[in-house]
Formats: structure tokens, C-alpha cells, sequence
């Protein structure tokens, strides 16, 4: 998918400076964050770090993605959560690379049921879309 597949909705905007030792916020003053590399890759961990924000985001995406699904499917999701572990490494080129772990609790259907909606959610959440074939992305039920 391009850009040029989709309507747009809305554009987020976010500047760097200093890279991944510095600050990030974005163009409306909503974030403004410091962030630091975290102290198992050398660095101080005082602040956030991309792989931090990139959790969030992606977790928050995929609980709406989630809510979506559920609501075709007339699914009670209630008191559900959705965590997202983003892990950073090294690649076997010499760069790095990041894989997912998608973790959802959905107390109010079986497990198989809430295996099939995170299952759909991955096929309608954006973050997911954008990761797919490019970075390992696991999902699992809790």
C-alpha cells in the first residue's frame, strides 16, 4: 500500500533534534517529550526512547483496531487491553531492526474468540499494515 492508496484523514507532525539523545515533540505542542537511548543500549534512560513511543502507538492503534473488529463481529470487549513490546537489535546486515510482540487480554470471550478478533484487528490496524513484511509482528492472547 502507498500513500496514494488511502484518503488521508490526518497528518501527525513531530521534529527531532539531537536524534535519539535529545527531544521530540510535535508541531501542535501536544508532545513534547526528552528522550534518551535506554540504559541496556549505553545510554543515560532518562528520558523515553523511540522504541517506547513506537509501543504506544502502536498498542493504543491496534486497541482501536480491536474495538473496530469487535464491533462487526458483535464481540463484548469490554475491560480489554492491548500491550505492545518492541524490541530492538542488531541485524545480521550490521544495522538494527525492531520486532513486535502484540499482547491482548479480552475477558469477556473465549480465548479462540479473542485469538480470531486480535487475529482481524492485525489486518485492519494501520501500524500493522505498515509493519507487515517488514518487521516480525507476534500476537498472542492473555
Amino acid at each position: 500500500m502507498t500513500i496514494q492508496d488511502i484518503a488521508v484523514s490526518y497528518t501527525a507532525v513531530a521534529t527531532a533534534s539531537s536524534g535519539r539523545d535529545g527531544r521530540v515533540s510535535s508541531d501542535d505542542g501536544k508532545l513534547d517529550v526528552v528522550v534518551n537511548p535506554p540504559k541496556e543500549m549505553g545510554g543515560s534512560g532518562a528520558g523515553t526512547n523511540p522504541e517506547q513511543l513506537f509501543a504506544a502507538g502502536y498498542s493504543a492503534c491496534f486497541q482501536g483496531a480491536l474495538g473496530v473488529v469487535a464491533r462487526q463481529e458483535k464481540a463484548d470487549i469490554a475491560g480489554s487491553t492491548v500491550t505492545a513490546a518492541v524490541s530492538i537489535g542488531r541485524t545480521e546486515a550490521g544495522g538494527f531492526g525492531l520486532e513486535v510482540a502484540i499482547t491482548a487480554t479480552v475477558p469477556n470471550v473465549d480465548t479462540a474468540t479473542a485469538q480470531a478478533l486480535i487475529e482481524k484487528a492485525h489486518q485492519v490496524c494501520p501500524y500493522s499494515n505498515a509493519t507487515r513484511g517488514n518487521i516480525k509482528v507476534a500476537l498472542s492472547v492473555v
